[in-house]
């Protein structure tokens, strides 16, 4: 079972493929619109969520007239960023940093509010999770004091919640021996390679590069638990407790209780109500394939997607088709 959850993980990247083959036909005419959305790194699920997305909306462009493409990016911070220059139209993000954008805090503060920012829907919960070398001897967060710790790639939305989580337990990167900047699609062979003694990734479950990780080498997924944890769930209403399911990895039979977020899918004021509308009417009325494209969709329900994980305003577009549908 959970090799064919890596092989339906990894093969999320296919939908991409698909999704850019569904947009060869030339350059723009005849009133076209291309529209870009942002992801993360291959190995995640941004990349083949964004990859989803436009497999729905290039399916019937012809009508509509929305072409879509995807970006691999840095992740949540980049995205966020990027679609505020007007380098993307669109992006996938965690729901904290949908929520420190758009109030101009955290990471944000120094840039300001991002008011223009939207939420178009929301989409998987997104698991805190940390893969530790077992000779490494980590079987608890605070484990991880003195470790080489790979803490991601300073545009990804774990390395941004990482911080988060070290201010509240008094610590900074130098606690680690090292803290280095891999990109999720490095990370697990640098764990294999005894390179870092440790990995984190804010992610969706099952996952491609967890799944490497706890194959190709003996490792365990780490609890992520305590007061510092309960404090920043506190402080924050978009965290959440989680738990990775036992059994979903190699050698890691039992629950892991850790803390998350949603994905969520966000736009800004700059992309029109119309393109918004048809991007969001692809994805649900086409639900039930949308959620049989990556197995962190299968517990999906259009009413989750609207409720939860979106502290941006609706966007227009959005909203048209949730009130249209009796959702909102």
């Amino acid at each position: 079972m959970t090799r064919k959850l890596m092989i339906a993980a990894l093969g999320g990247m296919a939908i991409v493929s698909l999704a850019l083959t569904a947009c060869d036909g030339g350059p723009s005419s005849g009133g076209q619109k291309f529209v870009t959305i942002g992801t993360g790194g291959v190995t995640g699920v941004y990349y083949p969520t964004g990859g989803a997305i436009c497999r729905l909306v290039n399916k019937d462009r012809a009508k509509h007239g929305v072409r879509c493409t995807v970006e691999s990016t840095g992740g949540s911070v980049y995205n966020i960023n990027a679609i505020r220059s007007g380098e993307l139209d669109m992006g996938i993000v965690q729901s904290d940093w949908q929520y420190h954008a758009y109030n101009g805090t955290s990471r944000f503060a120094d840039g300001g509010a991002f008011k223009e920012l939207r939420a178009v829907f929301s989409v998987h919960p997104e698991a805190f999770t940390v893969v530790a070398r077992r000779d490494a001897k980590v079987t608890t967060f605070t484990d991880l004091k003195g470790k080489r710790v790979n803490v991601g790639d300073p545009g990804s939305g774990q390395r941004a919640t990482m911080a988060e989580l070290l201010k509240l337990m008094g610590w900074t990167t130098k606690d680690f021996s090292l803290a280095s900047e891999l990109k999720p699609a490095e990370q697990a062979q640098a764990l294999c390679d005894n390179k870092v003694d440790a990995i984190v990734y804010v992610v969706g479950h099952p996952n491609g590069s967890i799944q490497e990780a706890t194959t190709a080498c003996d490792t365990v997924v780490v609890s992520v638990a305590g007061e510092a944890v309960d404090k920043l769930i506190k402080a924050n209403p978009y965290y959440a407790k989680t738990t990775i399911p036992g059994g979903m990895y190699k050698g890691n039979p039992k629950d892991i209780d850790t803390f998350g977020v949603k994905a969520t899918f966000v736009a800004s004021t700059r992309t029109d109500a119309n393109t918004i509308y048809e991007v969001v009417k692809a994805v649900f009325d086409n639900f039930k394939d949308f959620k049989a494209l990556h197995p962190a969709f299968s517990h999906l329900s259009p009413k989750d997607l609207v409720r939860d994980g979106n502290s941006a305003p609706l966007h227009d577009g959005a909203a048209r088709y949730f009130k249209e549908k009796g959702l909102m």
